[in-house]
């Protein structure tokens, strides 16, 4: 069973996957529209990705007694300067949950609650891989550069990213 602030915290992160979710699906929508099919191709898995991510805790607060909120979510922007500024907030937004799942992971163990503890274990790992696949695009990016010659290139690799982290 869990206690009302551990599903509050919980719940707390359903919104920030969600958001997560769609602003992925924004950043997908916009590479689109750019011509940026590998990129787009990209972002509409990583929302998929990140709704499972939002939908596994929806189901754990349910099985453990409590109930899940699905509650409105900040809109996410729109539009973009760059590619390169796509990968940046994208990062940052990443390492924005870390910090959430790292402060859920010490409220779960400071209340010993060691099943929700466990369970946030792979979110600690999903969240790693998260920020390293992010920070290697960007690295990527600053090396190629993102002069037009350059661009179907990076969307090349950036496309072929996706498969090698699942």
């Amino acid at each position: 069973m869990l206690s009302k602030k551990i599903e509050q915290a919980l719940n707390s992160q359903i919104i920030k996957e969600a958001h997560a979710s769609n602003s992925y699906l924004s950043m997908a929508s916009w590479c689109e529209t750019q011509g940026l099919r590998g990129s787009a191709s990209f972002f509409y898995a990583q929302s998929d990705e990140e709704r499972q991510h939002m939908l596994k805790l929806v189901r754990y607060i349910n099985e453990t007694g409590g109930h899940a909120l699905i509650q409105d979510i900040k809109e996410p922007k729109e539009t973009y300067k760059s590619i390169k500024d796509v990968f940046e907030l994208s990062l940052e937004q990443e390492r924005g949950v870390t910090e959430s799942i790292n402060e859920l992971v010490e409220l779960t163990f400071s209340s010993k609650d060691y099943a929700t503890f466990h369970f946030l274990q792979w979110y600690v790992e999903e969240q790693h891989e998260e920020e390293s696949l992010f920070k290697s695009i960007l690295d990527l990016i600053n090396v190629a550069g993102t002069q037009e010659k350059n661009l179907l290139f990076l969307d090349k690799e950036i496309a072929g990213l996706r498969g090698k982290t699942e």
